[in-house]
């Protein structure tokens, strides 16, 4: 307990803390409609995207953030307008299309760097991130957008759900299936630029995808899966900073390892479950007659 409290006692840890916890709710709110929507790949690329707009930003002289924000938005727009459930094109045009931008923004990414001469350590924050040197200013604007990327994704929720469920229904039944899929795109590329400033811009796919995909391992009730892929991404944010608070290894490190543990237990436990199931002898009284 005295170590615990001890943890409350400095400054950069309650930053630390807050910021986490503010990330992990956004990034799991979201990315359990991008799993259950199966655009992880489209997460994937939004995430390596924020690592050239935070690059060309320094290049610029400006604000790593207005770089996140920026090439995520516009990425975001670029994917959602090759969007098959509006019925503009097909699954392997759009896989395409996300993987030529995932292509490109590493390439861009990486000449903003040497164009910039920066440092090793340079480099690696932008890939890796930094929960420790968070300070009081950041936490309030993580809070602000992330207040508004969940207010947005709280107004779209249920129409979203339906459309995610059974697009082509959702569209007979008059919702509009293509503005909803590019709002969300958008909602999710501003969850990412949050995200990638703390966690980096390679680090982010943890918390976006595996508590939500752990959350739908578990259950398929879209309430409790949501509450729960929040709950897991909180656990193990918490975990992993103090984890790295009491060892010399990196903050990313631990909250990908503990995603991953959860992940896997999930996965195992339920194979177990299915295959004692299928393996369980029949009864006399179940057979029919």
């Amino acid at each position: 307990m005295n170590s615990l409290r001890e943890l409350f006692g400095y400054p950069f840890m309650v930053n630390a803390l807050q910021a986490g916890t503010i990330v992990a709710v956004v990034s799991a709110s979201m990315g359990w409609f991008m799993v259950l929507r199966r655009q992880t790949f489209a997460g994937h690329t939004l995430s390596i995207v924020g690592f050239p707009g935070a690059a060309g930003a320094i290049l610029l002289g400006i604000s790593p953030a207005f770089g996140y924000f920026g090439f995520c938005a516009v990425a975001a727009l670029l994917i959602g307008a090759a969007d098959p459930r509006a019925g503009t094109t097909t699954y392997r045009q759009e896989s395409a299309l996300i993987g030529t931008v995932q292509a490109m923004a590493l390439a861009s990414g990486f000449l903003f760097v040497s164009l910039y001469h920066g440092n090793l350590n340079g480099l690696t924050g932008l890939l890796f991130g930094s929960f420790l040197g968070i300070t009081r200013g950041q936490v309030l604007t993580l809070l602000a957008v992330g207040a508004g990327a969940l207010v947005g994704l709280a107004i779209i929720a249920r129409p979203l759900l339906f459309a995610s469920v059974d697009p082509e229904v959702a569209a007979a039944a008059g919702l509009p299936v293509r503005a909803l899929s590019l709002g969300f795109l958008l909602l999710l590329a501003v969850a990412v630029a949050e995200t990638a400033q703390i966690t980096g811009a390679l680090l982010v796919f943890a918390l976006l995808v595996l508590p939500p995909a752990t959350a739908q391992t578990i259950t398929g009730r879209p309430a409790f899966g949501l509450g729960l892929s929040v709950t897991l991404a909180m656990v193990v944010t918490w975990a992993g900073l103090v984890a790295a608070y009491y060892t010399p290894y990196p903050t990313g490190a631990f909250i990908t390892t503990f995603s991953f543990a959860a992940y896997a237990l999930a996965r195992g436990t339920r194979w177990l479950a299915e295959r004692s199931r299928s393996t369980r002898p029949v009864i006399a009284s179940e057979v029919p007659g």
